[in-house]
């Protein structure tokens, strides 16, 4: 299933069923398609109050994290040029 704009919604893989020991399969395709491996560690978010899960890849956070950093010196190096002129 696909909805006209991915970007809002998001691609759905299927279903999956958490079993006896609160684990959960992710769809082949899924992992195929994300990059999804053994060991990849993944970031677990509340969403739709209460009502779901995101699961983000931590390496995917770390460069945005990364990316809003160097944006943020940039800015700060912004902001103290005009405070000396």
């Amino acid at each position: 299933m696909e909805h006209e704009d991915k970007g809002m919604i998001g691609k759905c893989f299927g279903s999956t069923v958490v079993g006896p020991r609160g684990q959960l399969v992710i769809p082949v395709e899924a992992r195929r398609e994300l990059g999804i491996d053994v060991g990849t560690k993944l970031l677990v978010f509340n969403q739709f109050r209460g009502r779901g899960l995101t699961f983000v890849k931590v390496e995917a956070v770390e460069e945005l994290l990364n990316i809003m950093s160097r944006r943020i010196t940039e800015v700060a190096k912004l902001v103290k040029e005009t405070e000396t002129r």
